[in-house]
C-alpha cells in the first residue's frame, strides 16, 4: 500500500497552520500559475463544461449536479495506465491534447498542493484511492505515479470477498464526512480495478444569510407552474459581484477569505438551463467571469435554501467527448498491470451531495472509474424470475417445470 499516510487535507492543514493571516481576504493567488498548471485549469473547465452540457441535455427536465474536477481527476488518474490511441482518446476528452504526460502530471501535483493551502477558513479534500485485484500485479511504474501526482492510496483487496465492498465504501464515507457512503454494490468477477476520486467541501458565505429572513416564496418550474420554496433573502446589499452578458445574468457569493465562491446564473429570458449548457464553453465562461464586477444596486439577494443528491454513470458522455475506445474491447490498458491484455474501462461513476443554507454550503463528490477483464468467463445469476424444469436427461423426459416469481413463496 503506498500514498495513505499523507491525505490531502491533512497536508493543506499543517501549512496553514504557520500562515499569520489566515483571515485576511485574499484577492490572488499565492504565486503565479505555471504554463502547464494555467493549460490544466483551461482543460479542466473546458472538460467540465463540456461533460455538464451533455448531462444537461440528456436530462433536460431534471436536476444535474456534477463535479468536474472530481471526473477530471479519476479519469486523469486512470490515463497513466493507458497506451496509444486509448490514451489519445482520453486525453482528447479531457481537453488537453496539447500537453505532454510529464506537463499533465506535474501540474496536477502543483495545483492539488495549491488549492488545499488557500483559505484555512474553508474545509477542503482531495483524496484519491485505487484498488485492485489483489491477484493481478501493479506496474511499479503506475504506482508510483499514482502515489507521487495523486497522493492515491493503492491497495490490493480480494474482490471475490464480501467485506472488500464495506472497505471500499468505507474510504469514500470517511472522505466524504459521510454524505456519500456507498460507490460500489458489488465487486463483479470481471473488475480488476477501481480508481476512485472524493471532493469533500464545507464553506460558510463570507456575507451569511440571516434565518429569520428565510421565507417561503414562489419558484416557477419550466412548465410554467409555481411552486413555494424557502427563500434565503440578503436585504440591503451594500456589494456584490455581478455580470450582466448577453441576457445571463449572474452573482457571485464568495465563502471565507474569498478563494471560492458560488456562481449563480440565471439564463436569459425564454432560455432554459439545458439550452444555456449547451452554449457554454471556455470562451464564454471566461468572457461572463471576466465580466463580473463589484456593484450595490441590488435591494435583495434571494436565494432557494436547496438539498440535492444526484449520480448518473457517465460512459455515454464520456465516450461522446472523445474516449470511446477506452470503453471497448480495443482499449489499451496495458500500462495497469503486467497481465496487460483484455482491459476496459467498465463503468465511469459519479455521485454527488450539496446543501445550501443560510450559513453556507456542504458538497461532496465520488468519481469511480471500473477497469475489467473483457475476456473474463461470463457470470450466471438468478436475480430475477425465472423457469425451472426437472427433467430425465437422457430422455429428455420433463418431470416438472414451473415459474419462480419471489423465492421466498
Amino acid at each position: 500500500m503506498t500514498g495513505g499516510a499523507r491525505p490531502l487535507a491533512v497536508i493543506g492543514a499543517i501549512a496553514l497552520a504557520g500562515c499569520a493571516s489566515s483571515t485576511a481576504p485574499l484577492d490572488e493567488l499565492p504565486r503565479s500559475l505555471t504554463p502547464a498548471e494555467a493549460s490544466v485549469v483551461s482543460s479542466s473547465n473546458e472538460f467540465g463544461l463540456d461533460l455538464f452540457g451533455r448531462l444537461a441535455a440528456d436530462t433536460p427536465d431534471d436536476n444535474v449536479f456534477t463535479s468536474p474536477l472530481s471526473a477530471y481527476i479519476a479519469i486523469g488518474m486512470v490515463a497513466n495506465g493507458a497506451d496509444g490511441s486509448t490514451l489519445e482518446g482520453i486525453r482528447s476528452a479531457l481537453h488537453q491534447p496539447g500537453l505532454t504526460e510529464e506537463e499533465a502530471n506535474e501540474a496536477y501535483r502543483g495545483l492539488l498542493d495549491l488549492f488545499l493551502h488557500l483559505d484555512s477558513s474553508v474545509e477542503l479534500e482531495i483524496a484519491n484511492s485505487i484498488w485492485y485485484r489483489e491477484t493481478m500485479t501493479l506496474r511499479s511504474e503506475f504506482a508510483s505515479l499514482s502515489d507521487r501526482v495523486f497522493d492515491a492510496a493503492v491497495r490490493g483487496l480480494s474482490f471475490d470477498d464480501p467485506a472488500s465492498v464495506d472497505v471500499i465504501n468505507g474510504w469514500v464515507a470517511a472522505r466524504t464526512r459521510d454524505r456519500i457512503d456507498e460507490i460500489v454494490a458489488e465487486l463483479p468477477p470481471e473488475l480488476v480495478m477501481l480508481l476512485i476520486n472524493a471532493i469533500y467541501f464545507k464553506g460558510s458565505w463570507q456575507t451569511q444569510f440571516d434565518p429569520d429572513l428565510t421565507r417561503p416564496a414562489p419558484f416557477m418550474l419550466l412548465d410554467g407552474s409555481r411552486v413555494d420554496v424557502p427563500m434565503m433573502t440578503r436585504p440591503d446589499v451594500d456589494s456584490v459581484r455581478y455580470a450582466d452578458r448577453d441576457g445571463m445574468r449572474a452573482i457571485e457569493l464568495p465563502y471565507g477569505r474569498g478563494a471560492f465562491a458560488m456562481t449563480v446564473i440565471l439564463p436569459p429570458d425564454g432560455v432554459t438551463p439545458a439550452e444555456l449548457a449547451a452554449t457554454l464553453d471556455g470562451p464564454a465562461w471566461m468572457d461572463l467571469t471576466d465580466a463580473f464586477e463589484d456593484v450595490s444596486t441590488f435591494a435583495m439577494i434571494g436565494l432557494p435554501k436547496f438539498r440535492l443528491e444526484w449520480e448518473a454513470v457517465l460512459n455515454p458522455q464520456l465516450a461522446a467527448m472523445g474516449m470511446s475506445e477506452a470503453f471497448t474491447d480495443h482499449a489499451d490498458l496495458s500500462r495497469l498491470f503486467d497481465e496487460a491484455t483484455g482491459l476496459t474501462i467498465s463503468e465511469v461513476k459519479q455521485k454527488t451531495f450539496v446543501d445550501v443554507n443560510e450559513e453556507g454550503t456542504e458538497a461532496a463528490a465520488v468519481t469511480s472509474v471500473g477497469v475489467s477483464i473483457t475476456s473474463a468467463p461470463p457470470s450466471f445469476i438468478v436475480d430475477r424470475p425465472f423457469i425451472f424444469a426437472i427433467r430425465e436427461r437422457f430422455s429428455g423426459t420433463v418431470l416438472f417445470i414451473g415459474q419462480v416469481l419471489d423465492p421466498r413463496g
